[in-house]
């Protein structure tokens, strides 16, 4: 079976180019099961509800998150109706979960879980222990299952992978917004990427008016984010998975330019 992960959807420019080329991605590729991070959705900061039944209405099956998913207050009662929106699991006592299962377009059920990790990031819960605790909550018989793991520094990123190879899918993380070239199945049957990249404008610093972070690294002052709007890319991955053992076959990334 084919998954796709779109990494960070950033504002309308994001947003525009997975409406333009989703349906497309899906049919050429044979996609069972289509994912994207969708936590800066919403003008580059947190993603709503509205944005979010568009984002499903698209094609996309479940939406992860990470750091940014608590910019937006509405959300947070939207996580009881819609638990195909996932949060990073490792937030202590917080709305909404970071696994949901659900059956694939080809009938085999697939668990999608959600971790953020802790370095340079909020002192939250630790990501490996409960990715073990998710691990080990899921029926025996799911054997496909993905993780985004929105992270700052690679080093985490690559150590997830490697404490979970052999027993995900896949570990594909998030959060930096620069897709990196390391894609690969590790020894164990596990696909990896460090960072699937931004689908948005890249015409920015990592999505935001590039004028605005060059002012803030110059002079040390608080600036007003604003998301740029120029040069739309889409970033993806596509795994193909083993769906009878849970071991990935292959992982390419997959790359559009929207312009």
């Amino acid at each position: 079976m084919n998954i796709l992960f779109i990494g960070d959807i950033f504002g309308s420019p994001g947003r525009r180019i997975v409406a333009d080329h989703l349906q497309d991605i899906i049919a050429t590729n044979g996609i069972d099961l289509a994912i994207a991070n969708a936590e800066n959705a919403a003008g580059g900061f947190g993603i709503t509800p509205a944005i979010a039944e568009e984002l499903f209405s698209l094609g996309l099956d479940v939406l992860t998150s990470g750091n940014h998913v608590w910019d937006k207050k509405e959300l947070f009662d939207y996580f009881a109706r819609q638990p195909r929106l996932l949060r990073p699991g490792n937030y202590p006592d917080a709305p909404g979960g970071g696994v949901v299962v659900l059956r694939a377009r080809n009938g085999v059920d697939c668990a999608v879980l959600n971790l953020q990790g802790r370095v340079f990031m909020a002192s939250i819960d630790c990501p490996f222990r409960k990715a073990d605790q998710i691990l080990a909550s899921l029926d025996p018989a799911v054997k496909v299952k993905f993780l985004d793991f929105h992270a700052e520094v690679t080093s985490e990123k690559i150590a997830m992978g490697r404490y979970l190879d052999g027993r995900v899918s896949a570990v594909v993380g998030t959060h930096t917004h620069v897709p990196t070239a390391d894609t690969r199945i590790l020894p164990g049957g596990t696909a990896y990427q460090t960072d699937c990249g931004m689908t948005g404008p890249y015409d920015s610093v990592i999505g935001v008016d590039s004028q605005v972070i060059i002012r803030r690294f110059l002079t040390g002052l608080p600036v007003r984010m604003e998301a740029a709007s120029k040069c739309p890319e889409l970033h993806a991955v596509i795994v193909d998975v083993d769906e009878a053992t849970g071991q990935a076959r292959a992982i390419r990334r997959h790359a559009l330019d929207g312009d």
